[in-house]
């Protein structure tokens, strides 16, 4: 779960949408960005302080509230 451990969420930041280790940067920007058609590369090069392991750990945020919620 160290994936999942990168997701913040913090009221007072970005409306309280999950953030990626306190930054300014959502889960939902990085998925806007891969539906947008840039690749992890082009990513990790315009936004030099996101690691591979973010990235990661937004798909495992996701994965993760996805179980959750059809498992309610």
């Amino acid at each position: 779960m160290e994936c999942v451990e990168r997701i913040t969420i913090e009221a007072g930041k970005r409306s309280g949408k999950p953030c990626i280790r306190g930054l300014r940067i959502t889960v939902y920007d990085v998925f806007g960005w891969y539906a947008d058609g840039m690749s992890t590369e082009e990513i990790l090069a315009d936004y030099p302080e996101l690691t591979r392991e973010d990235l990661i750990a937004c798909f495992r945020f996701a994965a993760d509230r996805e179980s959750r919620l059809l498992n309610a």
